[in-house]
């Protein structure tokens, strides 16, 4: 034994009667007792029972009162939900390393009133009763359970709000849908997120691509599901505004208001902050507004979610150009104390081919905007969409709708390999429009001064060894398609005329130069974020790049470190599939081909 003076205290391992007896014994002759238990109360298999043996007594008759003597002893620390990680030292002179996993309840609170356990949505197998019957997951492991605190289990962070980018607690909302609490499960989805109505319809919903039923047999309907919840909350009369903290003084600048820029808005109105949102365009939206067909998003639809943003206080202003009619000097003088840059990608890539600038060729992202603002296109019978991503086939499936006949979408990629989300690409093929992989433009024809069809080369190959996109062509392998219009929807870009007036660097990229983590500017106070920061990408991408702007312009005009704490850690483990029910997925009824328009 080391000669080193004894500590003089005791650790017990084990919370049943016996590690409760040794811990009351010890502690009634002057020892401090540390007694640790991984459970959230102590008593241990005693507890579980019904009957002594061999007495055949109240096993809680008998325990009861130990419980009570064990918590209430002032020399003995009840160390619950405790786990030992590492013993070192020696006899008389241990040091023990401990990982007390949380309990989510204030112990010094906590009254034990039940009301917790009967708001919680979640049930869980109750192991306390061998799983015969399921618990909530705020839960009183018994109802003579020392201490007499409540305590929430949690498995960490679930895979579908893990994966989500804006990181919505998507199994939260569910298990409150599942209760048939819409409300309060709409409001913790616009905790984190401000559209749900409209990403109930357009998002791609990677949360469904990993979730844990999808093992079983299907994944669950998230999206379809917030959807439901959102629809529910449209009407004007019922609608839910986030509630608003005292109004500050500060004046915010948003440039766009498209997904990101009125992300930002809704969470800084949150906080009391003056905001107006500056728009080119005489709509309110971004790309949501003209980028997004409207048989995919109803107008309707987003004018709600964004009337919620203008009854929180936010101003929007249309029709005003970033550079021209407003500059950040004039808004400074103005009084506006900071600014979030989000114009988006408004101008659509050219392919710089033979016969482009022919009249009846289009650009994808002009003509989505024309067809949405209500512009008249000309448009022919036959025509032929170059481009294998989300625009190219929304771009083919407006101009079905607008009486396109024949319509041909054409691209570098194989099937496989094109950008385009799966579902559009089959929703493309189910409307008739025909997918030819693996070409790309050489020339536009003509004939008598009219565009007549597009001659295309083989592409054996879009990316090279290295997986970065380098097409390569084989030109003697040539294919004519006859068409009377051509739509070019290759890709967009940004039109960043008003940076260089203005001060804000441009990146190697083509986008607003931002920090990663703050989209802090080089200019101090200015912010960007969305499409023109990252390049093109998802609304519900937008809302999270949004949500980080938003705190960080929060922290901006309080003074605030905007890096300090922002690293997140969203690793996760999916839960065990076993005992589960099978059950096969509902699915969500759509109109039949003949009536979509």
């Amino acid at each position: 034994m080391s000669q080193k003076k004894p500590t003089g205290s005791v650790m017990v391992v084990g919370a049943g009667i016996a590690g409760i007896q040794a811990s009351l014994d010890l502690a009634d002759s002057g020892y401090l007792v540390y007694l640790v238990e991984k459970n959230s109360a102590i008593g241990g298999v005693m507890a579980q029972l019904d009957k002594t043996f061999p007495t055949n007594d109240c096993s809680m008759c008998i325990i009861s009162p130990k419980l009570v003597e064990c918590g209430r002893h002032i020399n003995i620390d009840l160390l619950t939900m405790t786990d030992i990680l590492e013993v070192t030292g020696e006899a008389g002179n241990f040091q023990v390393k401990l990982l007390e996993r949380p309990r989510y309840i204030d112990m010094e609170k906590c009254t034990a009133c039940n009301d917790c356990a009967k708001a919680c949505p979640i049930e869980v197998p109750n192991l306390f009763d061998q799983g015969l019957r399921n618990r909530q997951a705020a839960y009183k492991l018994y109802p003579q359970a020392m201490p007499s605190a409540y305590a929430i289990e949690k498995r960490g962070t679930a895979p579908c709000k893990a994966t989500c980018p804006a990181h919505v607690s998507i199994q939260g909302y569910i298990a409150l849908i599942n209760k048939g609490k819409y409300r309060e499960a709409l409001e913790l989805f616009k905790e984190a997120h401000p559209f749900p109505a409209i990403c109930g319809r357009v998002c791609h919903h990677p949360c469904e691509e990993i979730c844990t039923r999808g093992d079983m047999e299907e994944p669950i309907a998230i999206q379809h599901l917030h959807r439901f919840l959102a629809d529910l909350d449209l009407s004007e009369e019922t609608r839910y505004i986030p509630e608003i903290k005292e109004k500050k003084d500060e004046k915010v600048a948003i440039i766009g208001s498209g997904p990101a820029g009125l992300t930002v808005a809704y969470y800084l109105a949150r906080e009391g902050y003056q905001v107006t949102v500056f728009e080119k365009l005489p709509v309110t939206g971004g790309m949501m507004a003209v980028g997004i067909p409207e048989y995919r998003l109803p107008r309707d639809v987003l004018a709600a979610e964004i009337q919620v943003i203008l009854d929180m206080g936010v101003e929007i202003r249309t029709n005003i150009t970033f550079g021209s009619d407003i500059t950040l000097e004039s808004l400074k003088a103005d009084g506006y104390s900071a600014f979030f840059m989000a114009t988006g990608l408004h101008k659509s890539r050219m392919l710089n081919v033979e016969g482009e600038g022919l009249p009846a060729a289009l650009q994808g992202v002009d003509f989505l905007r024309d067809v949405a603002l209500g512009n008249k296109v000309a448009l022919g019978k036959k025509l032929i969409v170059i481009g294998g991503g989300n625009v190219a086939i929304d771009v083919a499936l407006c101009a079905r709708r607008l009486g396109a006949e024949d319509i041909s979408l054409v691209c570098l990629e194989k099937r496989e390999e094109m950008p385009a989300w799966e579902y559009e690409i089959e929703d493309a093929l189910e409307e008739g429009v025909t997918i030819v992989n693996s070409l790309g433009p050489k020339r536009f024809l003509q004939k008598d001064g009219q565009l007549s069809g597009v001659e295309f080369k083989r592409c054996p190959a879009v990316f090279d060894e290295k997986g970065a996109f380098n097409p390569s062509y084989d030109e003697a392998d040539l294919t004519t398609l006859e068409g009377d219009t051509v739509i070019v929807a290759i890709g967009q870009a940004a039109d960043l005329s008003f940076a260089e007036q203005n001060g804000i660097k441009i990146s190697q990229k083509g986008g607003l130069e931002a920090d990663p983590v703050t989209l802090e500017t080089p200019i101090p106070g200015v912010f960007a974020g969305g499409d023109v920061y990252y390049g093109p990408k998802s609304i519900v991408e937008a809302v999270e790049s949004g949500k980080e702007a938003a705190e960080s312009i929060h922290r901006y005009l309080n003074g605030v470190d905007l890096k300090e704490g922002r690293e997140k850690d969203w690793a996760y483990e999916k839960p065990s599939t076993e005992g589960e029910a099978h059950k096969h997925r509902a699915t969500m009824k759509i109109l039949p081909i003949d009536e979509r328009k």
